[in-house]
């Protein structure tokens, strides 16, 4: 039928890159480490081939694995999800997108509060999301003072309380930021909505309200020329807010991991023709690797691996599966930032007749190039296709 299914388990690192320390992340390693810690299981994601990348504690590797296996390695300048992206996409970024650990300077900020009316901003500075609301949410109720933070990524998040700042907005807030404030030497990778609700000493984030908004992707990209050549593209979960709602005809955004899955099993079973479809399951990174919970990342895993079955049982025969990540996020480290970290690749086409190595890939973009070749576009944007080994 010609489908492929690119699934991004966000944040899931196989090990530290060779440039690790150069993004102080010597020793990173989200996988080993959840292993070591967790005991967790993957049999299916371990039939695939997951754990034949590789030594871990608790994944083994297995004598037939049923997908090609190997991993990938990060080429252009950052660790963060727009960079993760946008290089599986094709997009090589030769310069990291700015970030700010001592805070965005004074002249963005009065920028930003003069273009949306407010006296000033509060925090100002790099921040986990959890701890922020909980260091400034009351001050944030008394004054109706956005919240604005970073973090190590290229970031610009704005925090408000759903019943000082409307989510509508919030929105409308950060789109000003995008577009009149976050540009040019400051164009941040994403501008980043970030709604909460409850008391003092009881906040929490609104997760499904997020919104992301992302620089416009430079064109050719793997979506671009999907859509240049005919093919449907389909976007599942917080990929359409990467690519700032270009590249796809249609889009679902989600509220989890749960929905995410259940959404991709909906769009198998509508067995469209000649389709490419692009999913993120962000729990991993977002709920558990920010938060440092190498319990929740596992329990999490295992989630995504009981679906594995499922998933595979609505290909069709010629059906092209891709498994990978976009960075890592070790939750057993000393940071809640992302890690700069190898990346799994694990490749299946239903009824093909290879299965086997990979090797070290040297480049997020060898996806996009298996892609193209598997649909015989001749394309060529960055890395090499290993559409021969699967």
């Amino acid at each position: 039928m010609n489908r492929v299914f690119l699934i991004v388990i966000d944040g899931l690192g196989v090990g530290a890159q060779e440039d690790a320390g150069e993004y102080g992340d010597t020793g990173a390693d989200t996988l080993g480490k959840v292993s070591a810690i967790t005991g967790l299981r993957l049999p299916n994601l371990g039939m695939l081939g997951l754990g034949n990348i590789r030594p871990f504690e608790s994944i083994h590797p297995v004598a037939k694995p049923i997908e090609a296996y190997g991993k990938m390695r990060e080429q252009s300048a950052g660790k963060d999800s727009t960079t993760g992206h946008w290089e599986i996409a094709g997009i090589h970024l030769d310069k990291p997108f700015p970030t700010y650990p001592e805070g965005f300077p004074e002249s963005l900020v009065q920028k930003f509060c003069s273009g949306i009316g407010v006296e000033a901003m509060l925090c100002n500075r790099p921040s986990s999301g959890t701890k922020v609301i909980d260091d400034y949410g009351e001050g944030h109720i008394k004054t109706g003072f956005p919240i604005v933070y970073t973090s190590a990524d290229s970031v610009f998040q704005i925090a408000c309380h759903v019943d000082v700042v409307p989510v509508p907005k919030l929105y409308e807030w950060c789109e000003f930021a995008r577009h009149e404030v976050m540009t040019g030497e400051h164009g941040v990778g994403r501008v980043i909505a970030r709604p909460f609700k409850g008391m003092p000493g009881a906040f929490e984030r609104v997760s499904d309200e997020r919104h992301d908004f992302s620089l416009i992707p430079p064109k050719p990209n793997l979506m671009s020329c999907l859509q240049e050549a005919g093919v449907k593209t389909y976007s599942i979960g917080k990929i359409i807010d990467l690519f700032a709602d270009q590249g796809f005809d249609q889009y679902q955004r989600t509220k989890g991991n749960a929905e995410g899955i259940s959404k991709l099993l909906s769009l198998m079973s509508a067995e469209v023709e000649n389709s490419f479809t692009f999913m993120n399951l962000i729990d991993t990174d977002q709920i558990y690797g920010h938060r440092q919970d190498p319990i929740g990342f596992a329990s999490c895993l295992e989630e995504i691996d009981r679906a594995i079955p499922a998933i595979i049982g609505k290909l069709s025969r010629g059906d092209l599966l891709l498994i990978t990540a976009d960075h890592g996020n070790d939750p057993a480290d000393e940071s809640t930032d992302h890690t700069r970290e190898f990346v799994p690749i694990l490749a299946l086409i239903k009824e093909g007749g290879k299965r086997g190595g990979l090797g070290t890939r040297n480049s997020f973009s060898d996806v996009t190039e298996t892609i193209l070749d598997y649909y015989n576009i001749n394309v060529k944007l960055h890395g090499s296709s290993f559409l021969d080994l699967v």
